[in-house]
């Protein structure tokens, strides 16, 4: 009869497989993802629809009016009317937006009849306006933009706190029970917690990947095959980044947990950490469109999954600039494992009040 005691390494997947298995084994899990999944589906179906929908204004004209509007076809859908009377009737009816008829005060031979107020994005069409000339073009669309950020930041913003706040659970469930005792015994306390952080950042990125497949699969279905071309680095780059910035956050977030012996004391210990994350993911969407608050947001470990791959997206950001973050982002990685372990090391055992900072950190 074998009575050695396992490896590190299978120690540590005896814990993922514990980690992996319970989730898989929740309802609440799988009919969480299940919504997450429908949600974005849709999201990504809707928006894609929504884009190809036609926008354009609805405007009667006569055989007399007609050149008026000429060359602005992909701003006007025209409905060509056999009189003055009948184009007018068809914005009484409510058939066009707009009409326009023969006739009008100089220096105009022409008027635009509206029902109830007046037709401010045609009038503009019809509006003289002087050349304009952009000596630096800018070639995304502005509500892309902001799209794409929205949802690199979202993804990351849920899927941190949600996984962070289920790694903390866990690690107070099994100090409070005094489970954690027993696993002690039988395995070494860091690789009770690299199996921790490895099983759940597997769950992590199993969702990451299926919201990509999802992102990839609504875009083709809808034809948006220009912004699909666009998000394919984008999207590879996020899961890299994605996967370390989860592993430095949940070592940080268990280590955290391991400080208190109550679920009611959790947030005095991770909140700083929830702060981290929220603050990043609100400042990225709201300066996606300056380009030095972005170039910062790249390189600072907490918000690189979302600000590098939305200015490689963008093509803001240099071919070097990705891996220069990378490298921060995985030192940063090594630095929070090594405290983290540390932390968690120190405190998993003590029970009663919350340890301290200093406390834990000493060896």
């Amino acid at each position: 009869m074998n009575t050695s005691s396992p490896s590190f390494a299978q120690s540590v997947w005896l814990v993922t497989e514990r980690e992996v298995g319970s989730k898989l084994r929740s309802k609440a899990f799988l009919i969480s993802t299940g919504i997450l999944f429908a949600i974005a589906l849709v999201a990504v179906i809707w928006g894609g629809f929504a884009a190809q929908s036609d926008s354009r204004t609805k405007v009667a004209v006569t055989s007399e009016t007609a050149s008026v509007l000429s060359g602005m076809d992909s701003a006007v859908e025209l409905t060509e009317a056999t009189s003055a009377d009948e184009a007018e009737e068809l914005v009484r009816s409510g058939d066009v937006d707009a009409a326009i008829v023969p006739g009008g005060p100089a220096p105009f031979d022409y008027t635009v009849v509206a029902d109830d107020s007046a037709p401010t994005g045609l009038v503009g069409m019809l509006s003289v306006t002087p050349p304009v000339e952009l000596l630096n073009p800018d070639e995304t669309n502005e509500a892309l933009r902001y799209l794409v950020a929205l949802g690199f930041g979202l993804v990351f913003f849920t899927a941190a706190l949600n996984f962070g706040a289920t790694i903390a659970q866990s690690v107070v469930e099994e100090k409070q029970t005094r489970v954690v005792e027993l696993l002690i015994s039988a395995i070494p306390t860091r690789a009770l917690l690299a199996g921790k952080v490895v099983g759940n950042t597997i769950l992590a990125m199993g969702q990451i990947l299926g919201l990509a497949a999802i992102a990839v699969i609504g875009l083709t279905v809808t034809g948006q095959t220009e912004v699909l071309a666009g998000l394919g680095a984008p999207l590879v780059w996020f899961a890299v980044f994605f996967l370390f910035g989860f592993v430095l956050l949940a070592s940080l977030f268990a280590a955290a947990a391991a400080m208190v012996s109550r679920q009611e004391d959790i947030g005095s210990t991770t909140t700083p950490l929830m702060m981290l994350v929220m603050a990043p993911y609100f400042l990225v969407i709201f300066f996606n469109d300056n380009p030095v608050v972005m170039t910062i947001l790249s390189y600072v470990p907490f918000s690189a999954p979302v600000g590098m791959p939305v200015r490689i997206f963008l093509g803001e950001a240099q071919w070097w600039e990705p891996l220069a973050s990378l490298v921060v982002l995985l030192a940063t990685c090594v630095a929070a494992i090594v405290i983290g372990a540390k932390i968690y090391e120190n405190s998993i055992l003590r029970m009663g009040a919350r340890v301290k900072l200093g406390d834990a950190l000493k060896a």
